[in-house]
């Protein structure tokens, strides 16, 4: 019998680990030519090839060794998650099992190479040898080892790479446009809030974050890469020399942050030092925010004594770091008004989002962080539009047009909201904020960039003008106004259905809830529309001349009924991040959101037959009782 030959490993480290001296693992150089790669031909084409080499493998081998390389290739293109990249990195999670290995995350890495190559039309040798990247990651235990993919991937795709080792997602988007440095592009490695056992890949280039098309692209050649190396077509050449190029930006970057400060408040008694008589406590969750204390506040003259959980520590031992976790926003109002506090602020694991903590101990996120910067920027900027997605309260839409401004509701996902601020820009739209309820915020004056240190930048300046302008109340006074909707609630409803299919039924699901409102199946329901800002269908699609891509689907219904008028609204989107659909809803009526629920369970998923796709359970119980215990 003969023996079948083993396939050619798509990296030369199996698991994820550096060796025992710590040393860099090299890897093989990519044999491919542009003009004539293997990876951005079809990928029946590759199958074709495999089966004019010679195989000394039995047919059935040769069959299961196919099969085998496809699930690989199609896990990989599952990573997607909308604008990022995301996955299990480490054992622990029951019922998952590890996807984002090193030899994924290194395919990847080396797809986006490729990827800033070809946007920057570098064609010959000595263009790509200038390509440059930057590299950061959040203190995730994967990190180490995911990073020296990184490092192969990049380095194998001819890019000079530049490691910022532990840094925050906003700086590896300034790494690329602060002028000292100006890097091609950026990968940042973080899953956000997400557990210690994930991880995942963020992208950047000079323009700001890849959206989701771009991201499926990246996502797709590495997956094609992966699955043709699985099969033995690809692996030639010479090893090349990763060279690791350790650079500190996060000082420079907090250099940034700190010269904005105090340019814009032009303190007149102690110019360099403004934040001289205030205390703020900040609580960085264990993640890579603790250095805007140390390196921000204090130099600025701030007392943070009491501030929580700065070091960095990939278990994540205190809490999730996430501005909406209710035990990080907890123990942070807490210390504020033990410390007697000006503010507190608490940012997720990544800083690409934040939350604060006024002087009374009053939990500012969510919507109410949202009315916060929208007072600041209206105050800057009247007349503005903001952007936010379609969780917002109808309390928070009057709040800003109250103050002159107009509120625009578009689809969740903090790329989604972004992008739609710019091409409103780019339309003539006057938008200076767009903002998620997740604590995402981006700002026109700060690249579009979503950045949980600059947006409280910006509301520390606003506090010290406050108080230069003789005001004794805290940045809360400013949202003493926004009303609290009576009823909030969000409900999930996990997808049964293998995970590869989740996302398909998810879209049907959503697709079937949007044609039974239009055909008036479900009485007192419209889909919500915002004519301001050229959207509609729900605020889903775009119906303007240059419409963004849809990454998942979701619309927003307003409800009514005989007695009451509208009294709410519901939400029905896909999750991005796992495989469910979730349901948001709020009304202005006591019982508003069972009585939404209940008509969302009998008179929709009963009446469709979609309770064999979907678990409805948790919306049976709310229905029922009207809880969420």
């Amino acid at each position: 019998m003969v023996m079948a030959a083993p396939a050619a490993p798509s990296t030369l480290y199996p698991t994820p680990r550096c060796n025992s001296s710590g040393n860099i693992v090299p890897f093989p150089a990519n044999p491919f030519k542009r003009s004539a790669t293997l990876l951005d031909r079809p990928f029946r084409q590759a199958l074709r090839l495999a089966a004019t080499v010679p195989q000394a493998v039995s047919g059935t081998d040769q069959q299961t060794n196919v099969l085998s390389a496809n699930e690989e290739g199609d896990t990989i293109r599952r990573l997607q998650n909308g604008s990022d990249v995301r996955g299990v990195a480490l054992e622990g999670e029951k019922g998952r099992s590890v996807d984002l290995t090193p030899q994924a995350v290194e395919a990847i890495a080396e797809s986006f190479g490729e990827w800033v190559m070809e946007s920057l039309g570098r064609e010959s040798e000595q263009e790509m040898a200038k390509v440059r990247v930057s590299f950061g990651r959040d203190p995730r235990l994967s990190g180490p080892a995911l990073s020296t993919a990184v490092l192969a991937g990049l380095s194998r795709a001819g890019c000079l790479v530049f490691d910022m080792g532990l840094a925050t997602t906003p700086a590896c988007f300034m790494s690329t446009v602060l002028p000292q440095f100006a890097y091609d592009a950026s990968i940042m490695m973080t899953a956000s809030h997400l557990p210690y056992t994930r991880n995942g890949l963020k992208f950047f280039t000079r323009r700001g974050g890849l959206n989701a098309s771009e991201v499926e692209d990246i996502c797709d050649r590495a997956a094609r890469k992966h699955t043709t190396r699985r099969m033995g077509l690809g692996y030639t050449g010479s090893v090349p020399s990763l060279t690791r190029n350790n650079v500190d930006f996060m000082s420079a970057y907090a250099e940034h942050l700190r010269t904005i400060i105090k340019e814009r408040i032009n303190h007149p008694h102690h110019y360099d030092t403004p934040l001289e008589g205030f205390k703020v406590v900040v609580n960085a969750g264990n993640g890579s925010g603790g250095f805007f204390t140390w390196n921000v506040l204090d130099k600025l003259g701030a007392d943070t004594f009491g501030s929580l959980h700065l070091e960095p520590d990939g278990m994540f031992p205190n809490h999730i770091p996430n501005p909406e976790d209710r035990t990080a926003m907890s123990l942070t109002r807490a210390a504020v008004l033990e410390q007697q506090a000006d503010l507190g602020i608490v940012f997720d694991t990544d800083v690409d989002r934040s939350g604060v903590v006024d002087s009374t101990g009053a939990a500012i996120n969510g919507d109410r962080l949202i009315a916060l910067m929208a007072a600041i920027v209206l105050r800057e900027h009247p007349g503005t539009t903001v952007v936010t997605d379609a969780r917002t309260s109808v309390a928070l839409t009057e709040f800003i047009a109250a103050r002159g401004g107009h509120h625009c509701l578009y689809r969740v996902g903090y790329r989604n909201v972004i992008d739609k601020g710019i091409q409103l820009n780019r339309d003539g739209v006057e938008t200076h904020l767009m903002m998620e309820t997740t604590g995402h915020g981006a700002l026109k004056e700060n690249h579009f960039l979503d950045d949980g240190a600059y947006m409280v930048v910006k509301i520390i300046i606003e506090m010290v003008r406050m108080k230069l302008m003789g005001s004794r109340e805290g940045i809360g006074s400013l949202i003493k106004e926004l009303k609290d909707p009576l009823e909030s609630v969000e409900l999930r409803m996990n997808i049964l259905t293998q995970p590869k299919h989740a996302k398909q039924k998810g879209a049907e699901v959503v697709e079937t809830l949007k044609q039974n409102i239009e055909e008036g199946r479900l009485r007192g329901w419209h889909l919500d529309a915002c004519g301001d800002c050229w959207v509609s269908d729900g605020c889903l699609v775009d119906s303007n001349d240059t419409p963004v891509d849809i990454d998942a689907h979701m619309y927003r219904a307003r409800v009514s009924d005989e007695v009451h008028g509208q009294h709410g609204w519901i939400q029905i989107r896909q999750s991005v991040h796992n495989p469910n659909i979730a349901i948001n809803m709020q009304s202005s009526m006591v019982g508003g959101c069972q009585a939404i629920t209940t008509t969302l369970r009998d008179e929709f998923l009963l009446a469709s037959g979609l309770e064999e796709f979907v678990d409805i359970s948790q919306v049976d119980a709310y229905a029922r009782s009207g809880s969420l215990g």
